[in-house]
């Protein structure tokens, strides 16, 4: 079995469907032209929350071609992945299911907490469904997601596993004012998703929480709400 672990940056990700598989069923699609015969891959990723106090709102799981990517660094941030990382709501994201180039989405079944995880596992023709992008809230921030986008697991062949370690994004679309009013994490209780825009509008490795311990006196967060990259980890392992 091979291990690699590969941490996800910002130098890196410029990384950037068939029907919703409501039961987690195997799912798998062909190219009519092609003679070769489809093969299918099964894996299971685990994504582990690697903060002290952010929950991770139900992340999104996406197996897809290489036409598709859930977020570009430097770029605006789609509307899907707005609601999600402002509110926490990833349906948005799991509705990239009807995208041509999107085989399968999975969410997961709630928020994941400090030092939690959650697996998945499904089953694709990694020649049609290669690419993976993961991405989840850190709920008691403005609009703070970790993941990544368009991981190439096409290579992987039987008992290889990658661990990526995820760094932790400013999704742009929102000011990180720490408000209560405007974190609808536990910290604040307040707005989740707003379609108003802040100035910056792209998506950008996230400068981190100040906190009113450390002198943003109208901040809702603590020093413990403070995070470092990586924000999760995802292991990524072919199963068969």
């Amino acid at each position: 079995m091979k291990l690699r672990l590969m941490l996800v940056a910002s130098s890196a990700l410029l990384l950037a469907g068939c029907p919703f598989d409501d039961d987690d069923s195997p799912s798998t699609s062909t190219n009519p032209d092609s003679p070769s015969t489809p093969t299918s891959a099964s894996y299971t990723v685990t994504v582990k929350n690697l903060t002290a106090a952010q929950p991770v709102s139900p992340v999104a799981v996406l197996a897809h071609n290489d036409n598709f990517a859930l977020f570009t660094t430097g770029e605006a941030a789609s509307v899907p992945l707005e609601v999600m990382a402002e509110g926490g709501n990833n349906a948005d994201l799991l509705a990239f299911s009807s995208d041509d180039n999107v085989t399968l989405t999975m969410g997961g079944t709630g928020p994941i907490p400090p030092g939690g995880q959650e697996s998945f596992t499904f089953t694709v023709d990694p020649s049609s469904a290669g690419y993976l992008s993961v991405a989840g809230m850190l709920v008691n921030t403005n609009d703070a997601f970790a993941g990544f986008s368009a991981m190439d697991i096409s290579a992987l062949e039987a008992g290889d596993k990658e661990r990526v370690n995820a760094v932790i994004w400013d999704a742009g679309t929102e000011v990180n004012d720490e408000l209560a009013a405007n974190i609808p994490g536990p910290a604040g209780g307040g707005e989740g998703f707003n379609a108003a825009r802040g100035s910056d509008d792209q998506v950008t490795v996230h400068p981190g929480v100040i906190s009113s311990d450390d002198g943003l006196t109208t901040s809702a967060l603590l020093t413990q709400h403070r995070f470092l990259n990586p924000g999760i980890s995802v292991t990524i392992e072919r199963t068969e």
